[in-house]
Formats: structure tokens, C-alpha cells, sequence
């Protein structure tokens, strides 16, 4: 099979509420959707979404270099190593270095292409998990996370995540102490400050807070989380420390107990897959983790949460509910405790082109 062609569409879906990301308020999640066809029929959709706030490269970026990479490939042979990260697709984009979530958003694409020309989805292709247990996430008012929390621990969630940071720190310190009254001990309770906090103010909310499995980014100075750890024995997930980083880097930062992976700002299928590998290695906890993807954009990371490792990977995907709409047919069945691999992947599949810009 050779690539036959693409097309390229943009994606404005509305949000439930405003989104605040840093100094941007979001009202809409805007992405693309880039579609490969074989001269066979076959068909590879993969999501851009560059992430106000987190990611360098603005959307028009992500429009002219998306367009040049997919025109450079029209005409070439489709073959098995294309999925292959050591392989000529794989060392061609290295050598290119596009932005972060173009290169996630091609790679989607073609993953998705040579999974359709095998016959099979992408997750048979790596011979991954069936199901993916879901983080759950907590955020908002007192009462909200409360009552948020208990219907989470109704439904089966095995790991909830809490945003800290926004609120004093007493503050925090008393809902923490409150979440781990009411939860089963069985439910894995994870903190997310997104660098709030100077260092003594860390080290106030750690004094204060009762078990915890992690706290991602805590200092808004991540040079001091060594010392952070060393003094407290905290337990510290690295997340907006990750971008830009390689992964042969992590070594340098073994005191960390958890890797928050984003594919979108981490640059790719490839650069997540030796990250998780690395981290793995290192006996850190890796995690998948969306940025307000699409439908076509979270479904990919079920399938890269199921084929990391030998045992289930947690995946971040609550804030698929913070779209109000999608770019699919079929939604994808979240919000949820767990996620049918299979299922996520025949959905991802079901992309409604009248709902899309053509570029």
C-alpha cells in the first residue's frame, strides 16, 4: 500500500465551563484532525491540539508544519516499520523535530493507518492490556470534591487525583485529611499542585497532609524538589518538568516516584513510549495523561496506557468530560473507572467530518 493522500480539518468543540490553564481562559478546545488514506482505502486519523499555556507552538504553527510533514510522505510505501520507532519514519522525524503535539498527531495518524491496513486496531498491534483503569479528578469547591469523590469511590475508581495549590494551605491541609477520612483505604489518593507553591510553602502542606501516594510538580521552582524529597521523604510525580526533556535525562531524577506522560507536550507516541520504558526501569510510576484531547486524541492514550508495561497503567483522562461535545459518532464511554481498550479504539474510528473545518 502507498500513501495515497490526506486531509487536514480543524476541530473547535465547546467546554462545559470556562477553563482556566495559567494566565488563559479557555470557552473552547481547538485541535486538528489529520486523516492519511492508503490507495487501498484505508484510513489513519491522529489528533494536533497544542495546549494553550503548556505548549510552544500555536495551533497556525501546528497547521503549517502538519500540512508540509504529510505532503513529504505522499507517494512512499506504507511498511511494517513505519510504526517502528527505530525505523525510517521514526529517524525522519527525529531528524526533523516537530513541534510536540505534530509529531504526536502524525505519528496517531500513522499508527492508526498501519493498524487499519493489518486488519487489526492499534491496540492488537501492541499486544497491550484489555482494559485501562482510569485516575479519577478531583477539583473545585469544597463540597464539589467531596461529593465528587464519594460518588467516584461508589462507582469502583481505584485512584483519585486531587488539584491543591489554589487554596490556602491550611486549607488544603484539612481537605486532604478529610478526603483520606472518607475513602477506602483501597483507593489510591494523588495530588496535583501544578507548581503553586514556593518551598516552605510545600513543606508547610507537607508538615500538615496525611498519606498520599504522590504530589506532582509542588514547587514552582522544580530545582528544589532533590532537597524536598531528601527533607521530607516525599513522594513527588514529575509532569511540566518532563517537557522538553529526553529520556535518557530521568536518570537525573531518581528521587521522583511517579512520570506524568503527555503525549501532546511530550512529543509523540515514540518519545512517551521510552519515557514510560525509562521510567519503568527506574521503578517510577508511570502514568498516561490527557490535555484536553478530542475523542481521536484520548482514545490514543487508552491504547498507549494498555501496551506500556506488563501490569495495567493508570490513565489521566477525566477531562475528556470537560468537553461538551466531540468529534465522534460513537463517545468515547468515559467518564469511568475503567476503559474497554477495544471499544475506545472501534470509537476513535467513528470521526464526523461535518463537524469539522476542512483546512
Amino acid at each position: 500500500m502507498k500513501l495515497a493522500g490526506f486531509d487536514l480539518f480543524r476541530f473547535s468543540l465547546p467546554l462545559r465551563r470556562p477553563l482556566m490553564l495559567g494566565d488563559t481562559t479557555l470557552h473552547r478546545r481547538e485541535g486538528l484532525l489529520l486523516r492519511l488514506s492508503g490507495d487501498d482505502g484505508a484510513e489513519g486519523w491522529g489528533e494536533s491540539a497544542p495546549l494553550p499555556g503548556f505548549s510552544r507552538e500555536s495551533l497556525h504553527q501546528a497547521i503549517v508544519q502538519m500540512r508540509l510533514l504529510a505532503w513529504s510522505m505522499i507517494g512512499r510505501e506504507v511498511t511494517d516499520d513505519w510504526t517502528d520507532r527505530d525505523g525510517a519514519v521514526g529517524r525522519e522525524l527525529e531528524r526533523i523535530a516537530p513541534a510536540p503535539s505534530v509529531r504526536f498527531g502524525l505519528e496517531l495518524a500513522v499508527w492508526n493507518l498501519c493498524a487499519t491496513r493489518s486488519g487489526k486496531s492499534w491496540p492488537e498491534l501492541s499486544a497491550g492490556q484489555r482494559w485501562v483503569p482510569v485516575n479519577g479528578l478531583l477539583s473545585g469547591s469544597w463540597n464539589e470534591v467531596l461529593e465528587e469523590a464519594r460518588r467516584m469511590e461508589n462507582a469502583g475508581y481505584g485512584a483519585v487525583k486531587l488539584k491543591v495549590g489554589a487554596r490556602t494551605v491550611a486549607e488544603d491541609v484539612r481537605l486532604v485529611r478529610k478526603l483520606v477520612k472518607e475513602l477506602d483505604d483501597a483507593i489510591s489518593l494523588r495530588l496535583d499542585a501544578n507548581r503553586a507553591w514556593g518551598y516552605e510553602q510545600a513543606a508547610e502542606f507537607l508538615r500538615g497532609a496525611p498519606r498520599f501516594e504522590y504530589l506532582e510538580e509542588p514547587l514552582a521552582d522544580p530545582a528544589g524538589l532533590p532537597r524536598l524529597v531528601r527533607e521530607f521523604g516525599a513522594p513527588v510525580g514529575l509532569d511540566e518538568s518532563l517537557v522538553g526533556m529526553e529520556p535518557e535525562v530521568l536518570e537525573e531524577h531518581r528521587y521522583a516516584r511517579a512520570v506524568v506522560l503527555k503525549p501532546t507536550l511530550l512529543g509523540g507516541i515514540s518519545n512517551t513510549l521510552r519515557m514510560a520504558e525509562r521510567a519503568l526501569r527506574l521503578g517510577m510510576v508511570p502514568v498516561v495523561s490527557s490535555a484536553y484531547e478530542s475523542g481521536v486524541g484520548t482514545a490514543a492514550l487508552v491504547a498507549l496506557a494498555a501496551g506500556i508495561g506488563e501490569h495495567p497503567v493508570l490513565a489521566g483522562l477525566d477531562t475528556y468530560r470537560a468537553l461538551a461535545d466531540d468529534v465522534l459518532d460513537t463517545p468515547l464511554g468515559l467518564p469511568a473507572p475503567n476503559v474497554d481498550v477495544g471499544r475506545t479504539a472501534f470509537a476513535s474510528r467513528t470521526v464526523d467530518v461535518g463537524r469539522l473545518q476542512v483546512l
